[in-house]
């Protein structure tokens, strides 16, 4: 990661910290801190505004470790740029949440949350969707399986599915956050979310089958 890249990042990750800081003495005893299917508000202390900003630096940290620990770890020179890329884009995700976090307990229902939620969670899964096929064999990112781990093909093929349905049911989430019921467009993150996991890891089992049966011919 270059110089630039770091700067970026490390503002990215202080900003909530430090938007937190300024607004904290303007926040209420007690803020909202999570929001249901039907719009429904969970409250919270106030303090809890800390953890959902410090998420960003633990996340930056972490984010730096993980390509040193994995044994795989020279894999990541292969996709270093979209690593970085999709770390700047969790930090800026981070700091929309913590943004409405801080804007609703302010200005309670100056914003459609679940909406506004929905739309970004779309497009994080559209910019997955873009990266997933480039991302090569390693231990964090990526469609992880015992089949997938154990054969580069296997691994490419399940991530450029991966990567297919990541973008197409983003795109439709986002769309739905803008034109859909929030009901009906969770409806379509749960398929999303299970299409998602259960049909890479069943993929990469077969085409590890179909392979094996190939060398055994």
């Amino acid at each position: 990661m270059n110089k630039r890249t770091i700067i970026i990042t490390w503002l990215l990750a202080l900003l909530p910290l430090a938007a937190v800081a300024v607004l904290y003495g303007r926040l209420p005893g007690r803020i909202p801190t999570h929001w249901d299917i039907n719009g429904t508000v969970t409250y919270g202390s106030k303090s809890t505004i800390w953890m959902v900003a410090g998420l960003s630096p633990l996340m930056t940290v972490l984010f730096g470790v993980l390509p040193k620990i994995d044994p795989r770890r020279k894999n990541y020179a292969k996709f270093q740029e979209y690593y970085d890329g999709f770390r700047i884009v969790m930090l800026l995700f981070l700091l929309v949440l913590t943004g409405v976090i801080l804007s609703e307990s302010l200005s309670p229902g100056h914003i459609s949350v679940g909406r506004v939620i929905s739309i970004c969670v779309g497009i994080l899964f559209v910019y997955i969707g873009n990266i997933l096929p480039k991302i090569k064999n390693n231990f964090f990112m990526g469609i992880k399986t015992p089949w997938t781990l154990s054969d580069p093909d296997v691994w490419n093929r399940s991530n450029r599915l991966g990567g297919r349905l990541f973008f197409w049911f983003g795109l439709a989430f986002a769309v739905g956050g803008l034109f859909l019921p929030e009901t009906a467009n969770f409806v379509i993150l749960m398929i999303g979310v299970v299409a998602i996991s259960a049909l890479p890891t069943l993929m990469s089992y077969v085409w590890y089958r179909q392979k094996s049966s190939d060398k055994e011919e």
